[in-house]
């Protein structure tokens, strides 16, 4: 049999229509401005059989889950990463180099920042020739912009000090516990590298033998977790680049760290080991060491915040 659409003719033919139609499409609609579903539409970031992701959803088969897309919206902005989240240095922050054994120098060097050791006293301090303040709560040095700290100082510099050397210890526990987005990245050396940031990780010792390059934002992270030691060879450079900041630079390390002669050095370093600048080498950045800390005409500036 034939089935044919009647005509305009019949009003009442119509009104029905409308009615169906109407009925149809609410039973589809599940959202405001969510993509197109079998029979009705998504939600916003909701999910989708077959259809288009609504505003601010990604759709992969027609899934949509408020992730980022050109359109922005509830999934965030288009092309977006999510950044890495620097470590917490609390109080240690404080400090261009803290130390828990000592801080030796051979003059001349140049510090921006200030000085901190505990539990050790302040004649494990050596080569800075220090003057005590009137107060015995910190000390100075020509080498030094900054001020000196040492655990046998006036309160509440002992205080202040446990403080910050825990800090220290929980800042390393923290770094050491990211989850690694690379391992094991050119067998422990790096040299010559461009790396983006992530978490990269060494079960062995790492070696810089020729200029590295951290590309990233402003907002970028960079974790490097190394088991043994870091070694970074004589004039050798670690460049930033595309507004890449020290502070967001994070060098987890379970050995000694050594930087050559006229190495230059960019981060924050965490090591449970000592901390050795050979002649001339120089660091954007912060020492902080869970044993001793040994320079030689070097040149420290601690980062902006």
């Amino acid at each position: 049999m034939n089935r044919t659409i009647q005509s305009t003719s019949n009003p009442s033919q119509w009104g029905a229509a409308f009615l169906l139609l109407a009925f149809s499409t609410a039973c589809g609609d599940g959202g405001e401005t969510g993509g197109n579903a079998t029979g009705g539409n998504a939600g916003k970031g909701g999910n989708a059989t077959g259809g288009n992701a609504g505003k601010g959803g990604n759709a992969t088969g027609g899934t949509s889950s408020g992730g980022s897309t050109p359109t922005g919206g509830s999934g965030g902005d288009a092309g977006s990463t999510i950044p890495g989240v620097p470590v917490d240095l609390g109080v240690a922050e404080n400090y261009v180099i803290l130390a828990k054994a000592g801080i030796s120098t051979v003059p001349t060097s140049a510090v921006t920042g200030n000085l901190g050791v505990s539990p050790a006293a302040a004649s494990y301090i050596t080569g800075f020739s220090l003057t005590a303040d009137s107060t015995n709560i910190f000390s100075m040095s020509p080498q030094v912009t900054g001020q000196i700290y040492a655990a046998d100082y006036a309160s509440p510099t002992p205080s202040n000090l446990t403080t910050a050397v825990s800090d220290m210890e929980l800042a390393f526990t923290d770094a050491a516990g990211r989850a690694p987005d690379v391992t094991e990245l050119g067998a422990g050396d790096i040299g010559g590298m461009t790396l983006e940031p992530g978490v990269y990780q060494w079960g062995t010792g790492l070696l810089i033998p020729t200029d590295i390059t951290l590309a990233g934002g402003a907002t970028a992270v960079w974790i490097f977790q190394v088991a043994q030691d870091l070694t970074v060879s004589n004039a050798t450079n670690i460049v930033l680049s595309g507004g890449a900041l020290p502070k967001n630079v994070f060098w987890q390390v379970g050995g000694e760290v050594t930087l050559g002669t006229t190495a230059h050095f960019e981060g924050v370093v965490l090591t449970q080991t000592a901390v050795t600048l050979r002649t001339g080498a120089s660091i954007n950045g912060r020492l902080l060491a869970q044993t001793a800390v040994n320079l030689d005409g070097s040149t420290l500036v601690e980062p902006a915040e």
